[in-house]
């Protein structure tokens, strides 16, 4: 159990509240869930620039990295094909994996097919039914896809000015600014309140905040003296109690619960508000393809990790179809931006592809 660990490490309730949010960020489980701490291990495990545990921000944001990776690729020879959209994966009479085939008819063939989308998509929206195993299908139906997550971004005016550490004069963002800042974690009591009520449908009464504001290190995502703040907040159900949905009334709903609350630690945070994008489970899983919302492809419980990630048997990156590959969040090691299992699929795929 987390708690365990934290109270073997740490005194201090507010140090191991602030902790525990790291064991919790992106599932549906409390710091009192059995196999918390392994969300928690999984946050600070590798290193960045030599530092362990270390994390960071993308010069550019994030889709800097991905054009990054977009820009090592094409230098290597890849030809990149945005917003086409796959269809189904191509089969031989063999039933091995010949390609894929987009909406607009196209086909594009190849001796091997990786995918990063999700189990849920790769092998029950874009692989023929009848190749996989009844087994392996129910397994990928029974992925516990449950995510608590809704992503707020914020475009403000000026820098948040915490009562804790009020800003200077001339405004200049303050080390605490470089940060990741976590609200309403004074103690880890108030994280499993959060989730009582958002396993009973209700969204969080005082969610759990991490704010960031990654333009005070990178000036250039924000005009002169203006910022962004991203608020990743959670406990919100991807169903709602009732069966209500999340309409624009619900959204805004939850999005002044969270704003309230920041006012609380920075006053004058919502009168600098000038602009703001909210995304609930069900928007994360529309507009990203994330199922149920869930950041990592699915929950990081110790029942879907290691030799079971996405399905017993199927941990090694190939899957029920010959020279079809999982590659993202869903398979070992889950989600983060570390870019493990694509690395792992990668090297998987390269072995095989030397038989062919």
């Amino acid at each position: 159990l987390l708690g365990q660990i934290l109270d073997h490490w740490f005194e201090s309730e507010p140090l191991k509240a602030t902790l525990a949010t790291d064991a919790v960020i992106g599932a549906m489980a409390s710091p009192h869930t059995p196999g918390s701490g392994y969300v928690l291990l999984h946050h600070v495990m590798g290193e960045l620039d030599g530092r362990r545990g270390a994390w960071g921000y993308v010069a550019g944001g994030m889709g800097a990295l991905s054009q990054a990776i977009a820009h090592a690729a094409t230098a290597r020879g890849a030809h990149i094909f945005a917003e086409k959209t796959v269809c189904h994966v191509l089969l031989g009479r063999d039933g091995q994996a010949q390609g894929v085939a987009l909406q607009d008819g196209t086909e594009v063939r190849s001796k091997l097919v990786l995918s990063n989308a999700s189990p849920q998509i790769t092998f029950l929206e874009l692989t023929p039914q009848e190749q996989l195993p009844k087994d392996f299908v129910q397994r990928i139906q029974q992925v516990d896809t449950r995510s608590p997550v809704t992503k707020i971004n914020v475009a403000v005016d000026r820098l948040p000015s915490f009562l804790a550490t009020p800003n200077t004069r001339n405004g200049q963002p303050l080390p605490h600014h470089q940060c990741s800042i976590h609200l309403n974690c004074e103690g880890t009591h108030l994280l499993h309140q959060a989730f009582t009520e958002g396993t009973h449908g209700h969204p969080s009464s005082r969610p759990m905040i991490e704010l960031c504001i990654p333009s005070a290190l990178d000036p250039g995502l924000a005009p002169h003296g203006c910022h962004v703040v991203s608020l990743f907040t959670q406990y919100t159900p991807s169903m709602l109690a009732g069966g209500r949905p999340w309409d624009e009334q619900a959204r805004n709903a939850y999005a002044d619960t969270v704003f309230d609350c920041i006012e609380d630690y920075a006053p004058g945070f919502k009168a600098s508000v000038i602009g703001r994008d909210i995304l609930t489970p069900p928007d994360l899983e529309r507009i990203f393809g994330l199922p149920g919302g869930n950041i990592f492809h699915g929950g990081m419980s110790l029942d879907q990790l290691y030799f079971a990630r996405p399905a017993p048997s199927y941990s090694g990156y190939r899957s029920p179809v010959p020279g079809l590959y999982l590659c993202g969040s869903g398979a070992h090691p889950g989600g983060g931006v570390m870019g493990a299992a694509g690395r792992n699929a990668a090297q998987v795929a390269i072995k095989d592809f030397r038989h062919l």
